[in-house]
């Protein structure tokens, strides 16, 4: 297979703009050490290593220095301003909509304020540096979610904080509900003063790149198709299907997760010249929402990213945890979301005992299903989900509908193109089939919550008719069948499938467009304007079409081969 695991936009223009490697980064940084009295401010995404202080320090070589996290309330007083929105729960939040400042200490900040030396070359640096001083010079520090995530899990703690050695899923809520809300607000803040932004997702190689290359630069990708960098994960129930697929390490037990759509995760590789920058594809949606978005989209969703699509991978592997989404009213009024977790399961691959459990058996008791659940998690017998729940058998191609509120589960043996919605991890698991996750822990089990979101009418007459395979052809006639696939009405996704031999015609003028290849080897997308460069995609490769891209065709790239792609976009009705 030709799966592209590494992924990059190249940007036009910018030469010279973008140094790499400590050599070259230290040699462009050392430029303003020739300056007396200059104010380098470097202003740190939370999560940067100590490592680019030493860089920054040796190259700038500064007459004094003032690191910005004192200006922060110490470890124990901000976990007590942020616990309301931590709560007890291992992965579950309450959105928080403040602003960094608000964990300032006032007198800290003036204090370090007043400390900045006049007539000296001096490094202001970290989290928040920006609010001790303006300075002279602005480089931003980012670093993308994903790797935050595995430092956390390598023992990195919290900003300020001392849990190092604390759960890792807790330390990734205090980050998505807390640290990352009022780092990105922050961000935008500064963004357009920014004069440089420097990479250092990599350990010993960081990249330095003008702040106009990069602005220019995201505005470049609002008007050609991209696609994420992806990421792959294991997990207690996954199989075997993306380690080939998708080119990955054959000797790792099981891969289970692949998020390759979804920009609040994951990040964007930007090639100037010969220098490859990595940032937060999020850097995007929140500086360029209208472009990419579309203003209808920006108008109801604000700048977020309203549409994801991940891998789950069951094949050889196990069933899912038996789980339920919450309804808009429950995600906003207990979590501060404005939205929830609507989404369906598409089947790239299915073996035999593949399937998908969905919705409850007709003449479900509620009684005796709570009565069977709480028995089974408190050491009682199994649940018994297969009197509970219906299972329907899988085959490729399948899709099957999951409106919030719906038990589901993706079996064993089933390879899924998840396309959702965009919340963080609001999956209330009510059953686990007496596992541990692979940190020895129990995975967190939400049963009341489940329970007050069980949509309990959804029982197997419905559910079959509305939510498996609910296909309606739009058109079909020659070597060209548009199909309405999803998703249910209750849902605000639409998805469309396409098989063709041939060009097809499609217009994001109106709000993006998410798409995957779901059959075939390659096809081509291509501005009939030639407003963007063609753009290759492979199989099970995931991409956006930004609004501001307007038209474009699809086409298989190999003359007369047949692909099949699945379009998913905001319903505007």
């Amino acid at each position: 297979m030709n799966y592209d695991k590494y992924p990059e936009t190249r940007i036009v223009g910018h030469e010279g703009e973008a140094w790499e490697g400590v050599g070259s980064v230290t040699a462009k940084l050392d430029e303003l050490s020739h300056q007396e009295n200059h104010v380098l401010v470097v202003e740190c995404y939370p999560g940067v290593s100590d490592e680019v202080l030493e860089l920054v320090r040796g190259a700038f070589k500064p007459n004094a220095v003032i690191l910005s996290d004192g200006i922060f309330y110490d470890g124990d007083e901000l976990t007590q301003r942020m616990q309301p929105h931590l709560t007890d729960d291992r992965v579950r939040g309450v959105m928080y909509y403040g602003r960094m400042e608000d964990f300032v200490d006032p007198a800290a900040l003036a204090a370090a304020q007043a400390a900045v030396p006049q007539g000296r070359r001096t490094l202001v640096y970290g989290v928040g540096a920006g609010l001790v001083a303006t300075g002279d010079t602005l480089v931003y520090c980012d670093l993308a979610r994903w790797e935050i995530e595995l430092r956390y899990r390598a023992g990195m703690p919290n900003f300020r904080a001392h849990n190092e050695d604390e759960d890792s899923l807790r330390k990734i809520k205090r980050g998505y509900f807390v640290e990352w809300r009022i780092a990105d607000k922050r961000k935008m803040e500064v963004f357009d003063r920014v004069d440089y932004f420097l990479d250092s997702n990599v350990a010993g190689n960081p990249k330095l790149l003008t702040g106009s290359a990069l602005r220019d630069g995201l505005l470049q990708m609002t008007s050609t198709p991209f696609r994420l960098v992806p990421y792959f994960d294991p997990g207690v129930w996954g199989g075997q299907w993306m380690k080939q697929v998708c080119g990955l390490d054959p000797t790792a037990d099981n891969y289970a997760w692949s998020f390759d759509g979804v920009p609040e995760e994951n990040s964007l590789y930007l090639r100037f010249d010969d220098v490859r920058v990595e940032i937060p594809a999020q850097d995007l949606v929140l500086y360029q929402p209208v472009g990419l978005l579309g203003m209808k989209y920006y108008c109801r969703f604000g700048a977020e990213f309203p549409i994801r699509f991940d891998f789950l991978d069951t094949m050889g592997g196990q069933n899912l945890s038996l789980q339920v989404h919450p309804l808009t009213e429950y995600i906003r009024s207990h979590f501060g979301m404005t939205y929830t977790q609507d989404e369906s399961y598409y089947i790239l691959d299915a073996s035999e005992g593949g399937g998908v459990f969905l919705g409850l058996k007709e003449g479900v008791d509620k009684d005796a299903f709570e009565h069977d659940l709480r028995w089974a998690q408190e050491g009682g017998p199994s649940f018994p989900a297969e009197k509970h729940v219906n299972y329907f058998p899988a085959k490729k191609h399948d899709h099957f509908l999951i409106p919030a509120g719906t038990l589901h589960c993706s079996a064993a043996n089933a390879m899924v193109l998840e396309i959702s919605a965009t919340p963080y991890n609001f999956t209330f698991k009510m059953w686990d089939w007496d596992r541990l996750g692979l940190d020895g822990l129990p995975r967190p089990i939400h049963i009341d919550d489940g329970l007050a979101n069980i949509q309990w009418g959804r029982t197997t007459d419905w559910v079959r008719e509305n939510l498996v395979n609910a296909i309606e052809v739009i058109h079909d006639e020659d070597d060209y069948r548009e199909e309405h696939t999803g998703l249910h009405e209750l849902e605000f996704i639409e998805t469309r499938r396409f098989t063709s031999r041939g060009k097809t015609e499609h217009d994001a003028t109106e709000g993006f467009h998410m798409l995957n290849l779901v059959d075939g080897t390659s096809a081509v997308v291509e501005s009939p304007t030639d407003a963007f460069e063609p753009f290759t995609v492979h199989y099970a490769e995931t991409f956006i079409v930004p609004a501001a891209a307007g038209c474009y065709t699809i086409r298989p790239e190999a003359e007369g081969e047949q692909i099949m792609f699945v379009k998913a976009y905001v319903r505007q009705r």
